[in-house]
């Protein structure tokens, strides 16, 4: 039987930190849920930049992030929305603005290097409101990979299982992180959004008897769906929102058990 195994990235394969920073109100928000600040709005969405983090540091702080983005032409992506939204719309909204600096990005960055000590990657990005054609929040990502996923993909790899990672980061950091678990780059989706994700999951079921899809947040819903197995984990979390739960075929507190449910599949179990 031929199986394949997606995985998604942060808090799945990687233990991750979050930090937002609400522009209007310099609050910093803590270990937020990405896809919660996008879903307020219908018309929220959140950019990833294509830009290393050093580039960001050492740009001087009283600048606007939307001159920062077009004077060094910056690629932006759409990585999560509510309701579909335009690349050149998204880019509008950016330009737009005129609160959000490049301190406040320098200061989610430096948060996030706070709380996660050896930090193994760092990804940045902003929150949009097409709406007001603002950008509401800047947001900062950055984690380390668990200490058994390289073990668990190895193991599947012996084990001749397709293994993949669709995730909404960029290749800058998924390639990275590819490396470290040794999964081919031709094996691994960048930008995936909800919808990308689920059909990477249909394209996969015509290639293979069967795909499990291993997701921990709401933008793998439709993934889970499309799965032959949904499996959620919630190793970073600990916590199984009821949603999630509801569509999950199986929930996981540690990767490591993603070996059992492969080789019960295999066995017919």
């Amino acid at each position: 039987m031929k199986i394949a195994v997606v995985f998604d990235s942060a808090g799945t394969l990687l233990r991750m930190h979050r930090v937002a920073k609400n522009i209007i109100t310099g609050e910093f928000l803590d270990e937020v849920v990405s896809t919660e600040l996008v879903g307020k709005k219908p018309y929220c969405a959140l950019l990833v930049m294509q830009v290393d983090s050093s580039r960001l540091t050492e740009c001087p702080h009283d600048i606007l992030v939307s001159d920062f983005i077009r004077d060094h032409n910056i690629d932006i992506e759409v990585a999560c929305s509510r309701s579909k939204v335009d690349k050149t719309d998204a880019l509008k909204a950016i330009m737009n603005d005129a609160r959000a600096r490049m301190k406040d990005l320098q200061d989610v960055m430096a948060a996030v290097k706070k709380k996660c000590k050896n930090i193994f990657y760092m990804g940045v990005g902003l929150i949009i409101d097409l709406e007001n054609a603002s950008i509401p929040y800047v947001i900062c990502t950055g984690g380390k990979v668990y200490s058994n996923s390289f073990q668990v993909i190895n193991t599947l790899n012996e084990k001749g299982i397709g293994v993949y990672i669709a995730s909404g980061d960029s290749m800058r950091n998924l390639s990275v992180l590819a490396q470290n678990v040794c999964v081919p780059l031709h094996c691994v989706f960048e930008i995936s959004t909800p919808e990308r994700k689920e059909a990477i999951v249909r394209s996969l079921k015509k290639e293979y008897d069967k795909v499990i899809m291993v997701g921990d947040g709401i933008n793998d819903v439709l993934a889970l769906r499309a799965a032959d197995l949904g499996v959620l984990s919630i190793q970073q979390t600990g916590k199984c929102p009821p949603l999630l739960c509801e569509e999950a075929d199986v929930v996981i507190r540690d990767i490591g058990e993603i070996i059992g449910i492969v080789e019960k599949m295999v066995s017919g179990g």
